[in-house]
C-alpha cells in the first residue's frame, strides 16, 4: 500500500515502511521523549506517530524533520524555512542526481555543469564551486574543506535507501556551524529494520540514451547506464545490518558551439569533455541496547571521474579519484554521541590552464577529516525545550596547489531554547560559538524566531540568523602559477596570442564571510488536505572571499618576453577602460552583497491516489555596496529572478507515476577564467516525468523515466555542458 505525503514545498508518495517517525540521523524508530514530552505538555499533543490508515494523506502531525534544530518536530513548527523530499519520490524521479532531485524545492538553485559535477545554493546565485551550501549524510559533513564545495557523486548511499532529503533554505550556522550559511541539504537513510521490512534485499538497473546533437553540431547519442543493489536483515532483536552497492556510468554531454553570449564575443575553448563512471560500496550496522539507545557502525567507499569547472577552468578528475568514510554514534532519544572521519584521495589535471612549464596545472588532493561531537535534548518544565552540544573536528591537508600547509583545526558549541507560551505563541533563541585554527577571533552565530500559532496545524513566523562561511584551505594557502594568455594583436602580431605568467597566493589573514539574515515565513495546513508556505527574505553577506588581482606588470617589470618598449604598458593602462595584465592574485575580504525574494508553495492531496504541487521563488538582483573602487555588479554572480515549479504524482493499482515542469529564469555567471568568458544563460523550462508499472505482487516495477521531455537545450551555466532530452528504462526488484 501506498500513501502520499504533502511537505513545505514539494508534494511526493512515502511507501509505507518508511514512515516510521524517529531515527533522525539512524537511531531506532522513536521521537525524541524530550520533545513528545514537551509538546504533550504545552500543546496538548503528542508527538509524531506513524499514519493509521493508508487512504488518507499524512497529516501534518507526522510531517517529522531533524536538521533545522537538531532534533525531531513537526515540519510546521520548525523555526526555518524547510523542504522534503521524501523516499518513493526519489526512486521514482528520472534524476540522476541530487540537483535534479531537489530542483523543485523553492529558493534552491541547481546548476549541472557537466555530467558529474552539479552545485547547489540556497537563496543566492550559484557557482561552479558552490561554497555556502552545507551537505549533510545522516548528519555527517561531506563538505569538502580543503576547496570549500561539495562532490555529491562521492556520496555513497544508494538510493533506496534514502528516507527523505531535508532542505534548509537560509542560513543554519546556529545549530551546524561553518559552512552552513546559505542553507543546509540532510540526506537521511533508512534503518536496516526499515529496509528489512520493506523487503530486505532490492535491485535497480536503469538503461538510457540522450541526445547530443545541438546548435552547430552533429553527434550520436549519448548513453548511460546505472545498477544500485542493497540488502538488509534483522538478524534478532539487538543486531540488524545492510550492504549495498551501485555503479553509475556516462557519456560526456556535449559542450555548446559559437561564442559566449558577451561584448567579447568569446570561442568556447576546445577541450575533450568527459563522462563519468562512479562505483559506491556502503555498509552500516545497528546494535539495540537493552537498556535503550542504539550503537550505529558505518562505512563506505564511492569514486568518481569527470568534469570539475573552477575559476581556473575544468579539471579532469582521474578515475582512481575517491572518498571513504566511517562513522559510529550512540542515539538514545534526543541524546547523540558520534565520531566519523571522511578520507579524501584524488588527483585531477587542467584541461586549460597550464603550470609555468607549459603543462596542464595538476591537482593532487589528500585530505582527512575527523570530526566527534555530541548533543542532548532536555526539558524544563513545561515550557522550554532545552537543545545543546558541540563538535571538534581536525583536517590534514596534503594539496599539490598548496604546499606551505598542512592541517587546520576547529571546534564550536551551540545552545537552543524552544520557549512556549501557551498554545499561540512560541520563542526560540540560541546560537553557536566556534573557533578556527586559520581564523583570528571566534565566530558567534545567533538566531532567534518567533511563531504564532493561530492553530496547531498553522504557524506564522518571525526570525533572524547569522551565519558564516570559513576560508578554505586553498582560500589560505594556494601558492602556484598559472600562465595567462591575452590577445592584444591590434598592437603588435607578435602580442596576438601573448602569454605571460601570474601567481596566485593564499591569504593566511582572511576572515569568515557572514550572512545576516531577516526572514517573515508561514507554513500552515488547510483542509488536512493542502500544505501552504510563504516566505520573505533579506540577506546580507558580508566580507565575502574573492579571487582578486593585487599587482600588475608595469613599464618597470614587464612580463617576461614582453616584445614591445615597457612604455606600452602604461599607456595601456591609462586607457579606457584600462587594460592591464596582471601579475600576482590572492584572496581578499570584500563588500557586502544585498539579496531578497519571496518563496510561495502550495502542495495538494487531490484524493488518495493523486497529489499535485506547484510553488514560485523570485529572487532580486543583488546589490552591492563597498567594493573596491570600478567593481560593478557584472563582477558578481547573478541568480535567475523567476523560478516556477508545478507538477503531480499519481499512484493507482498496479500504476504509478509523475510529470513535473520547472521554469528557470536567465542568470549571469562570471565565475570561470577572467571576463572574456563570463554571460547569461538563457531561461530554460525542463519537462520531466515518468511512467511505472507494478508486476508480481508489487515485487517489480517497470517504468520508463524523460528529462527534458521538450528536448530544449539546456545551458545551466554559461560556460557548462548542454542538457538535452533523456529517456531511461527502470527496473527495480524487491526480494
Amino acid at each position: 500500500m501506498t500513501v502520499h505525503l504533502c511537505t513545505a514545498g514539494l508534494v511526493f508518495a512515502l511507501t509505507a515502511p518508511a514512515l516510521a517517525a524517529g531515527d533522525p540521523q539512524g537511531a531506532p524508530a522513536h521521537p525524541s521523549t524530550a520533545t513528545r514530552g514537551a509538546l504533550s505538555d504545552v500543546e496538548g499533543q503528542q508527538a509524531p506517530a506513524p499514519p493509521q490508515d493508508p487512504d488518507r494523506p499524512i497529516s501534518f502531525e507526522e510531517q517529522v524533520v531533524v536538521t533545522a534544530s537538531k532534533t525531531e518536530q513537526q515540519l510546521v513548527n520548525a523555526p526555518a524555512a524547510v523542504s522534503i523530499v521524501t523516499t518513493e519520490t526519489i526512486q521514482n524521479s528520472p534524476a540522476t542526481n541530487v540537483g535534479d532531485l531537489i530542483r523543485a524545492v523553492p529558493g534552491v538553485n541547481v546548476s549541472q555543469i557537466s555530467a558529474r559535477d552539479v552545485n547547489i545554493t540556497t537563496r543566492g546565485a550559484t557557482s561552479t564551486l558552490a561554497t555556502s551550501q552545507l551537505a549533510l549524510v545522516d548528519g555527517r559533513s561531506v563538505y569538502l574543506d580543503f576547496f570549500g564545495m561539495v562532490l555529491w557523486d562521492l556520496v555513497p548511499t544508494n538510493p533506496h535507501e534514502i528516507r527523505q532529503i531535508e532542505v534548509i533554505r537560509g542560513p543554519a550556522s546556529a545549530v551546524w556551524g561553518a559552512n552552513a550559511m546559505a542553507g543546509v541539504v540532510n540526506v537521511l537513510t533508512r534503518t536496516p529494520r526499515e529496509l528489512a521490512a520493506a523487503g530486505g534485499t532490492s535491485l535497480t538497473i536503469g538503461v538510457g540514451a540522450f541526445t547530443r546533437s545541438i546548435t552547430g553540431r552533429d553527434a550520436d547519442a549519448g548513453s548511460l547506464f546505472y545498477v544500485n543493489g542493497s540488502h538488509a536483515q534483522a538478524v534478532d532483536a539487538r543486531w540488524a545490518y545492510k550492504v549495498s552497492a551501485g555503479y553509475y556510468t556516462q557519456d560526456p554531454l556535449p559542450r555548446p558551439t559559437g561564442t559566449l553570449p558577451n561584448v567579447f564575443r568569446t570561442p568556447y575553448p576546445d577541450f575533450a569533455n568527459q563522462g563519468t563512471s562512479q562505483p559506491k560500496f556502503d555498509a552500516r550496522v545497528d546494535y539495540d541496547l537493552a537498556g535503550g539507545g542504539t550503537v550505529t557502525f558505518s562505512g563506505g567507499l564511492a569514486g568518481t571521474e569527470g568534469i570539475i569547472h573552477s575559476g581556473i577552468g575544468p579539471f579532469d578528475i582521474s578515475s582512481d579519484s575517491r572518498m571513504g568514510y566511517f562513522s559510529t554514534r550512540y542515539q538514545n532519544g534526543g541524546r547523540r554521541v558520534a565520531f566519523f572521519t571522511n578520507l579524501l584521495d584524488g588527483d585531477a589535471s587542467n584541461l586549460l590552464t597550464r603550470g609555468p612549464t607549459g603543462q596542464p596545472l595538476p591537482l593532487v588532493f589528500d585530505t582527512k577529516t575527523f570530526d566527534v561531537e555530541a548533543s542532548d535534548v532536555r526539558t524544563i518544565g513545561t515550557s522550554h525545550v532545552l537543545t545543546f552540544g558541540g563538535n571538534f573536528r581536525r583536517n590534514t591537508f596534503d594539496i599539490s596547489l598548496a604546499p606551505r600547509g598542512d592541517d587546520r583545526n576547529e571546534g564550536g558549541g551551540f545552545i537552543q531554547d524552544e520557549i512556549f507560551f501557551g498554545d499561540r505563541f512560541r520563542w526560540v533563541v540560541g546560537g553557536r560559538l566556534d573557533t578556527f585554527s586559520s581564523i583570528d577571533d571566534p565566530v558567534f552565530s545567533p538566531r532567534t524566531t518567533f511563531m504564532v500559532k493561530p492553530d496547531a496545524a498553522q504557524t506564522f513566523r518571525v526570525s533572524f540568523n547569522r551565519a558564516f562561511r570559513a576560508p578554505s584551505f586553498i582560500n589560505n594557502h594556494i601558492d602556484t602559477t598559472i600562465l595567462n594568455q591575452v590577445d592584444l594583436g591590434a598592437l603588435s602580431p607578435a602580442l596576438a596570442r601573448f602569454v605571460f605568467p601570474i601567481t596566485a597566493v593564499g591569504n593566511p589573514n582572511l576572515k569568515e564571510e557572514t550572512m545576516t539574515a531577516y526572514e517573515i515565513g508561514y507554513t500552515g495546513v488547510v483542509g488536512s488536505r493542502a500544505t501552504v508556505t510563504a516566505a520573505v527574505y533579506f540577506n546580507y553577506t558580508d566580507d565575502g572571499i574573492y579571487f582578486t588581482p593585487v599587482a600588475a606588470y608595469t613599464p618597470a617589470n614587464p612580463p617576461p618576453g614582453w616584445p614591445l618598449p615597457p612604455v606600452v604598458l602604461g599607456v595601456l593602462a591609462g586607457l579606457t577602460p584600462p587594460v592591464v595584465l596582471p601579475s600576482r592574485f590572492t584572496y581578499l575580504n570584500l563588500g557586502t552583497i544585498k539579496d531578497k525574494g519571496v518563496e510561495l508553495g502550495v502542495d495538494a492531496a487531490a484524493n488518495q491516489y493523486v497529489n499535485v504541487f506547484t510553488n514560485y521563488s523570485f529572487q532580486a538582483k543583488p546589490e552591492i555596496e563597498d567594493f573596491p573602487a570600478g567593481t560593478t555588479i557584472n563582477d558578481i554572480n547573478w541568480p535567475a529572478k523567476n523560478r516556477f515549479n508545478a507538477g503531480f504524482d499519481f499512484s493507482y493499482a498496479r500504476f504509478l507515476g509523475n510529470l513535473a515542469v520547472s521554469y528557470t529564469g536567465e542568470a549571469y555567471w562570471q565565475d570561470v577564467l577572467d571576463a572574456r568568458f563570463a554571460g547569461t544563460t538563457d531561461d530554460y523550462t525542463l519537462v520531466n516525468g515518468g511512467f511505472g508499472v507494478r508486476w508480481a505482487g508489487e515485487r517489480v516495477v517497470t517504468s520508463i523515466k524523460v528529462t527534458n521531455l521538450a528536448n530544449q537545450e539546456v545551458l545551466q551555466h554559461v560556460f557548462g555542458d548542454v542538457l538535452k532530452r533523456q529517456v531511461v528504462g527502470e527496473v527495480r526488484v524487491t526480494f
